[in-house]
Order: C-alpha cells, then structure tokens, then sequence
C-alpha cells in the first residue's frame, strides 16, 4: 500500500467526516470525492469504532463477492468475512485487524484468508488503519485489501507481455522496437545535453552458411553464443540488442570515436575466439564484421542507424571479421 495512498484516505475520512456522509452515504453518490474512493480497485470499507461498516467500495464487492446492501449497517466480526490465517485460526474475535487498529491506533498489514460469499476463501493483503477526530481520539478504521492471486497474475502477464513486446525471444535481448525506443531516449541526450554515445552494428558472417550446412538449430544456438558474448562483455551502463536476423546493435557511452573503435576490436576478437561444441565434438566459430559511428545530432536516429550498416558492409567489403568506424 503506498504511501499516498494512506494519506488520501486519511484526508477522505476527514472530508467524510465534514459532509457527514457517514450518515447519509448512500445519499452522495454525485459526489466526485466520494466517486474516487468507491471506484479503487482495491477493496475499501470503513467502520465506526464499534466496527459497524459504513461504507463498502466496488473493489469489496468484486473481491467479496457481496454488495454493499448486504454489508452496510453490519458489523464485520458477524463473521461476513470470517477472515482466518494461514493455520485456519478464526479471527474476527481474536486477531482482527481493525480491532486491534481502533484499540491500540496502529496500522496493522496482514495476508489473510476471506470468505467469499460463494464459499471459498480468497487471499488477500489487508491494511488497517485508525481514523482520528479533532480531539485524537479513534473513532473509526479503514481497512483496504487486495486480491493477492489478482496482483501476482497481473504481475506475471504484466512481465509476460513486457518480455514478449520488448525482448526477442531467441536472445532474451531488447529487440528491434526496444533497441529504438532506447536509441531515441540516447538520442535526446546527445541533443540536450551534448552526452557522447557511440553506435555498433554487428553482422555475423556467412551466417547462410551456419544455416544451410548445420541447420537453423545449430544457427539459431550460434544466435544466443553471439548474444551473449555481447551482453556479458559490455558494461551494465551499455545497451546491446538483436536487430533482427543475424544483426545485432549495441550502444555505448564512449568519450569519442578511438573509444568506440577499441571497444568493437574487443568484441570482434572476443566473438572470433567463442566456439559452439557440436555433437561431434567439434567447434563450430563465427566472425562479426562491425560497422559503427558516433551518434550524431546531426543526423536522425535513422540516419545514424544507417551510417553504421554502410560501415558494417564496408567492413565485409574489406575482408570480413573487420571493424569500420
């Protein structure tokens, strides 16, 4: 629960308080205030100091499973939740959060086990916390809760779709429309403030023939060793990336060209000297020719893109497993 989320309903009660929606609650719905905090996705309910619930948000509801005319008006240890823990203890007598919250005025964060009101329990994480008038005296608590397996589902398609919009599946490196997005952020650097980034752009060579003399397995293996051996050879603060095929981009923060050009002579000749095993215990190597540039301001990224593949044929032209800055 974040912070600014505890101070807005802070700030809520108190506003509730002054309009004594408390009261007539059901009566305020127009109310924009009163529209945020019915429309979290978190759960919210609030009860007086005896725990009688006073108001129970949409979150509750879908969370619960009961309507907010089958909640408000009751108390909460009437076992409507029957929060228990993780060892089955009941504790809406013994252990509820918002009695201990109203009686010592600490908030309490617990993971629970609510009843859904179609029967089975639902994990939640629950955060209660006191309410206080002018005089600092308890009287009333807000307990908000969260669907944990909703959080971790989110979560996991959150990261799940990250990975399959930004990173390329074979490499597990940024792919093309990452490496872009990338690009135009170090782009806007170079502009504003006149940082210095230099741009790779690497080819395998005779990849065709990895392919059609071992098949696309062994090349799509040759792929992730040359991956690899970029990622773990470059620094944290540098960017490398597949730009598709048997094309791959790195961008680094380098002080000026002679830089850019001994760290591609790095990579080049530690590319040179990586070796596939093959089944036959035999090595299978590859080469990398490399063109790169500068970042120029000058220039749009496209263009920059565009000089440092020119300088990457050019290096082929010359011989292959060549570096042309």
């Amino acid at each position: 629960m974040s912070l600014y989320l505890f101070l807005f309903m802070q700030s809520m009660y108190q506003y509730l308080l002054r309009k004594d929606l408390l009261r007539e609650v059901d009566n305020m719905l127009d109310d924009n205030y009163y529209k945020m905090l019915n429309e979290f996705y978190e759960g919210v309910y609030v009860v007086d100091n005896k725990r009688k619930i006073l108001f129970w948000n949409k979150g509750s509801e879908r969370i619960t499973g009961y309507t907010k005319e089958e909640v408000t008006n009751s108390f909460c240890f009437n076992n409507i939740l029957n929060h228990v823990d993780q060892n089955g203890k009941h504790l809406c007598h013994d252990g509820c959060p918002l009695q201990e919250t109203i009686m010592t005025g600490k908030v309490i964060e617990n993971r629970v086990f609510l009843h859904h009101k179609n029967g089975h329990r639902v994990p939640v994480m629950v955060k209660s916390m006191p309410i206080y008038d002018e005089s600092k005296n308890i009287i009333a608590a807000i307990e908000i809760f969260s669907d944990t397996d909703f959080q971790k589902d989110a979560f996991d398609e959150s990261q799940r779709l990250k990975k399959l919009v930004l990173l390329d599946e074979l490499t597990n490196l940024p792919n093309r429309r990452y490496i872009e997005q990338y690009l135009k952020s170090k782009y806007n650097e170079v502009i504003s403030f006149k940082s210095q980034y230099g741009l790779l752009f690497f080819d395998i060579d005779h990849f065709k023939h990895v392919n059609d003399n071992y098949g696309h397995q062994i090349g799509d293996e040759i792929l992730k060793m040359l991956g690899n051996t970029l990622r773990k050879n470059t620094r944290s603060s540098d960017f490398v990336g597949r730009y598709g095929g048997e094309e791959f981009i790195a961008v680094l923060g380098v002080t000026d060209e002679s830089e850019l050009v001994y760290l591609a002579e790095k990579l080049r000749n530690l590319v040179r000297t990586s070796a596939y095993s093959l089944d036959n215990n035999k090595a299978l190597k590859v080469t990398v020719s490399i063109g790169g540039t500068m970042i120029d301001d000058k220039l749009t990224i496209s263009e920059n893109i565009e000089k440092a593949d020119k300088n990457m044929y050019i290096a082929k032209e010359n011989g292959r497993d060549r570096v042309k800055i």
